[in-house]
C-alpha cells in the first residue's frame, strides 16, 4: 500500500524530533519513520558512563527544556533517552518506530520513500538518520591477523566487560578519550591509548554550550565572507569532561602514537616494538548513514551530499538535518539541531 503525505522524516532521533516540532508548527502533514524499536535514537545504545558535554539547560531541543538530572551536572545517556521519549509524546509527533527506510526514489513530482512496512509518497523528505549506524574502521595492516577481540565505539558498554584484560584504545577524539578514561579509572584494566597525533584537550572550562557558540560564530563568518575562524577545531579535539579530566590529571591518560600494524597477539609499532593485547577498541568515528538516498545519485566526496544549508541542490525536495557542520553549525548536537531543523521546515513550507 502506498500512502500520501507532505513530508517524510527519515530518522526519529534528536534531529528527526526537532524537524517534527517545526513541521508541526508550520501546519504540514508529515510522518517520522524510525528504525529504532523505541524512542531515544542512538542515545539508547551509548556506553554506561557517557555524560553530555553540557548541563541539561544547554542541551535542549526546541520548545522543551531538558529537566535537570538529580545529582548530575552533566546528564547521562539514560536521562537523554527519557527526555526524547517525553518530547515525542509531549508534541504528539507521528513517529513510526520499527520502520526501516531502504530507499528514496524520484517519482515525477513526488519522492517515493520505500520502507520495510510500505511505501510513502511525499512532496519532500528530511533525512535525519545521523551516523551511529555507520561506524568507520580505518585501513589497518593485518587486522584479520589479531586473534583477540576487536570492537568499535558502538560496541563498548562498561569496564567490567574487560576486567583483568589488556586493552588498546585507538582514537584521539572524544569517544577515544572518554572510553580510555573509563577503563583506566576502573583500575581492573590495563589500558593503552593510541592516537594519530598528540591529544589536544580543550580548556577545562569549555563545554557544549561554548562549542555551539564557537561553531555558530564560524558559520556566520564564512557566510559573511570573512576569514575562517577555525571553529571548534581551533580549540582542540577533546572536551575535558570530569572523568577525562580526572584520568588526565592522575596521569592515566597518556597517549602513544598509533601502531603500524596488528599481530596475532597485539600491535606493533614502526620501530619494531610490540605490545600484547586481549582487545582493541576502535574509536575511529562514523560516516553519515545515507545509503537510503543512493537511488537519487547525489553522492559527493566521502559520502557527503553537497548541500546549501540543509537543502540538497541536486534534489531541492530533499533536506539533510543533523549530520554535523556540513548541514549546519553543531547540527549533530541537541542544542544545535533545532536551528537547522527550523530552517529545513521553513524551506519546505515555501516549496509546498
Amino acid at each position: 500500500m502506498t500512502r500520501q503525505t507532505d513530508v517524510v522524516v527519515v530518522g526519529g532521533g534528536q534531529a528527526g524530533l526537532a524537524a517534527g516540532y517545526h513541521l508541526r508548527r508550520r501546519g504540514l502533514d508529515f510522518v517520522i519513520l524510525d528504525a529504532g524499536e523505541a524512542p531515544g535514537g542512538s542515545w539508547r545504545h551509548m556506553w554506561d558512563s557517557l555524560r553530555l558535554f553540557s548541563p541539561a539547560e544547554h542541551s535542549s531541543l526546541p520548545g522543551r527544556l531538558m529537566p535537570v538530572q538529580q545529582g548530575a551536572t552533566y546528564p547521562d545517556a539514560g536521562h537523554v533517552v527519557d527526555y526524547l521519549a517525553d518530547y515525542e509524546k509531549r508534541y504528539d509527533l507521528p513517529v513510526r518506530h520499527g520502520t526501516r527506510v531502504n530507499a528514496v526514489r524520484r517519482d515525477a513530482d513526488r519522492l517515493l520513500v520505500e520502507a520495510d512496512t510500505g511505501v510513502w509518497r511525499a512532496k519532500a523528505v528530511i533525512s535525519a538518520t545521523g551516523s551511529w549506524d555507520r561506524p568507520f574502521l580505518p585501513a589497518a595492516s593485518n587486522r584479520s591477523t589479531f586473534a583477540g577481540l576487536q570492537l568499535h565505539t558502538v560496541d563498548y558498554r562498561a569496564p567490567a566487560d574487560f576486567a583483568g584484560q589488556r586493552v588498546v584504545v585507538v582514537g584521539g577524539g572524544n569517544s577515544g578519550a572518554q572510553i580510555a578514561a573509563d577503563l583506566a579509572l576502573d583500575g581492573r584494566v590495563e589500558v593503552t591509548w593510541t592516537t594519530r597525533r598528540p591529544p589536544r584537550f580543550l580548556p577545562d572550562d569549555i563545554d557544549g554550550r561554548a562549542l555551539f557558540d564557537v561553531a555558530t560564530a564560524r558559520r556566520r563568518a564564512l557566510d559573511a565572507g570573512r576569514p575562517d575562524t577555525g571553529g571548534v577545531a581551533s580549540l582542540g579535539d577533546i572536551v575535558a569532561v570530569p572523568p577525562v579530566r580526572a584520568a588526565r590529571d592522575a596521569g592515566l591518560l597518556t597517549a602513544r602514537p598509533v601502531f603500524a600494524r596488528l599481530t596475532a597477539t597485539g600491535v606493533q609499532w614502526a620501530d619494531g616494538s610490540r605490545l600484547d593485547a586481549d582487545a582493541i577498541i576502535w574509536c575511529t568515528g562514523f560516516r553519515p548513514a545515507l545509503t537510503h538516498l543512493a537511488p537519487l545519485n547525489l553522492r559527493g566526496p566521502r559520502g557527503h551530499l553537497p548541500t546549501a544549508g540543509t537543502r540538497v541542490p541536486g534534489e531541492p525536495r530533499l533536506h539533510l538535518v543533523g549530520y554535523g557542520d556540513w548541514t549546519g553549525p553543531a547540527s549533530a548536537t541537541l542544542i544545535g539541531v533545532g536551528r537547522t531543523a527550523r530552517d529545513a521546515a521553513a524551506a519546505i513550507a515555501r516549496l509546498l
